[in-house]
């Protein structure tokens, strides 16, 4: 019986994962008694299947490890964080988890994906097709150019707010991709993201995206080699974000860059 009663507890969690922010952030509020009455709002069972990877194993051990050690990094005596922060938590990481696993079982070869540092909120994406009638794929051929890497990081509230991609290599002109690897792409930026995007949704509208705005390899010297910088990108999306919420998704004016 309480076998039972875990999953069908597990079914339900499951079922918000997808759901209206405004109705999620709603629904906690019920929860925060029965959290501090010391019962689990989330049941880690479910994560079980997907917790054998090799990746992620290491990365609970690290954690477990700094928990045993209050001490560690001078911040001792710190208080867990508040029920909200644990719930997003346990929401951002069994979504994730989920669509791990579920990118691991395509047979398409389309994507695959490793954890940055064996951390589940941080991933590297290798984009390996592309359009093959499109100048990009010969870029690619021609170069040996096996895949195009991206780096996506998860915000604390995924899959309320969208994540953080850019590429890494090779370094590309035009596509849509700006300034240090930053992607100009409106479902990226909080007012045109959904909960509902998965990351294989959002990479296949990226393959779209270069072929449709003509996206290259770079190859001029000297500039080729230049790596795309994280801090660059970080501000290059900021600024397209701003300049799309004042004109909206269309051409700005040439005095505004």
């Amino acid at each position: 019986m309480a076998t039972l009663l875990r999953k069908i507890g597990l079914i339900r969690l499951h079922d918000r994962d997808t759901e209206d922010p405004k109705h999620h952030q709603g629904s906690l509020k019920g929860t925060k008694g029965s959290q501090k009455g010391g019962s689990k709002h989330c049941n880690s069972s479910s994560e079980s299947s997907i917790l054998g990877t090799p990746e992620i194993k290491a990365k609970q051990g690290k954690d477990a490890k700094e928990k045993a050690q209050p001490g560690a990094g001078g911040r001792a005596g710190v208080a867990p964080p508040a029920p909200h922060r644990q719930h997003c938590t346990q929401v951002r990481t069994r979504r994730l988890m989920k669509e791990l696993q579920e990118i691991r079982r395509l047979g398409d070869n389309f994507i695959s994906v490793e954890l940055a540092d064996d951390n589940l909120f941080e991933w590297n994406v290798k984009l390996h097709q592309v359009d093959k009638d499109s100048a990009l794929w010969q870029d690619m051929r021609e170069t040996g150019t096996e895949c195009i890497l991206l780096n996506v990081a998860f915000p604390d509230n995924f899959p309320f707010s969208p994540p953080f991609m850019r590429v890494l290599t090779p370094r590309l002109e035009n596509g849509y991709v700006l300034d240090g690897g930053a992607i100009c792409m409106e479902l990226l930026t909080p007012r045109g993201w959904s909960s509902a995007y998965t990351v294989e949704a959002v990479m296949r509208q990226f393959a779209a995206s270069l072929v449709k705005g003509q996206g290259r390899i770079c190859r001029k010297a000297g500039k080729s080699k230049k790596a795309f910088s994280r801090k660059e990108a970080e501000a290059t999306f900021k600024s397209l974000v701003k300049t799309h919420e004042k004109y909206g998704w269309v051409s700005p004016p040439v005095s505004d860059g």
